[in-house]
Formats: structure tokens, sequence, C-alpha cells
């Protein structure tokens, strides 16, 4: 007769307790409105877009002199 496997069973029990802290985690940090760590949210990259790009619009850099 086969004797249950106690370590096995202990192993997945912990790791379900892992799954569910980590669920519980995430969904705390969405009602707050923050973001995982190392994750980003759907329909964003880190590349950066043409209207986040700064420009320097001083026409003639002799204009501004601070001497």
């Amino acid at each position: 007769m086969a004797r249950p496997n106690f370590k096995y069973e202990k192993r997945q029990k912990e790791i379900a307790k892992q799954k569910k802290n980590e669920e519980k985690r995430l969904r705390k940090l969405e009602k707050r409105g923050d973001t995982p760590e190392g994750e980003i949210p759907d329909g964003e990259t880190n590349e950066p877009v043409a209207d986040d790009v700064v420009k320097d619009e001083s026409p003639d850099p002799s204009a501004s002199r601070f001497w």
C-alpha cells in the first residue's frame, strides 16, 4: 500500500499560500492605484513618446546670456 507523501503535500500548500498572498498584494496595489515593481500597466511602454520629449525653445542662444 502506498504511503502519503507529506512533504509534497506541505510544499503544494506553501506554494498555494504564496500565490494567494501575491494575488492579494497585487489587488491592494491596484486598489491604491500603484503598479507593482517592474511591471508596466497595460497600454503603456517605457519608450518615450514625441509629446514627452522636452525641446529647447529658445530661438537664439545669444539672447539668453547670464553673465
